[in-house]
């Protein structure tokens, strides 16, 4: 029997979602320690690290403790983002001010035919992830419900351990969800309404960035719970 108290609107349903993938996850983070969370499965990964010890050229943060971040770039599981982009009608300037590259990358990601070779992408670790997705809906509630004035990379005070980590996270997870809730059909169906700098925000309907916020949350999430999975499982690396 269906759920009747399911809801079947457009925002609802990408709540729901949400809410769940949620739920899911805290379970999944539960008992979360410093030594795990910052673990290294392999070497060359991203992580948080202390400011002088950044392995990476664009690592960023307030504090002592920052992100690696590493040259930009279009990935090439993104080729099909920048194709759909173009075609909507964003100029090529715009594309490439999109993705931090020069005009030359975007005209060969729109040059290129057939199916590109995987991403050689770091493995990053538990901490990275959760920072990461920390620092993106810290600012996306910036820049769509806040003042709409600090840059993104400097809200998140990293820290080396889980649980404050956690703590802080979920709060900011959690003040995300509360505002997108309270938006109107009107303002879902408004392009701009997200002005979050680092994206294609404020050139897509709001609807659309909160389907790939949630995206985005899933998909680290998921990736959270199998490091997790190997570092139960004792994987070789571990040091």
């Amino acid at each position: 029997m269906a759920d009747q108290g399911a809801r079947t609107d457009r925002l609802g349903l990408l709540l729901d979602q949400f809410d769940q993938a949620r739920e899911m996850a805290e379970v999944r983070l539960t008992g979360l320690g410093d030594a795990e969370y910052l673990w290294e499965p392999v070497a060359g990964c991203w992580s948080l690290r202390r400011r002088a010890e950044a392995a990476t050229p664009r690592a960023y943060g307030p504090g002592e403790w920052v992100l690696d971040k590493g040259a930009p770039d279009i990935p090439s599981s993104e080729y099909a983002e920048v194709a759909r982009q173009a075609a909507g009608g964003m100029p090529v300037a715009r594309i490439a001010d999109d993705w931090s590259v020069g005009v030359e990358r975007v005209e060969e990601v729109l040059a290129f035919t057939g199916t590109p070779e995987p991403d050689e992408s770091p493995v990053t670790t538990i901490a990275w992830r959760l920072a990461h997705l920390h620092s993106c809906f810290a600012g996306q509630w910036e820049w769509t419900f806040g003042e709409r004035r600090r840059d993104p990379r400097l809200l998140v005070d990293f820290t080396p351990s889980a649980a404050l980590a956690l703590e802080r996270f979920w709060a900011t997870v959690d003040r995300w969800r509360e505002d997108v809730a309270s938006v109107t059909d009107e303002q879902l169906d408004t392009i701009g309404f997200s002005q979050y700098p680092y994206g294609s925000d404020p050139g897509d309907p709001y609807i659309a960035v909160v389907a790939g916020s949630s995206l985005e949350f899933i998909h680290h999430m998921a990736e959270v719970a199998l490091l997790r999975d190997l570092w139960r499982a004792g994987f070789p690396a571990r040091g």
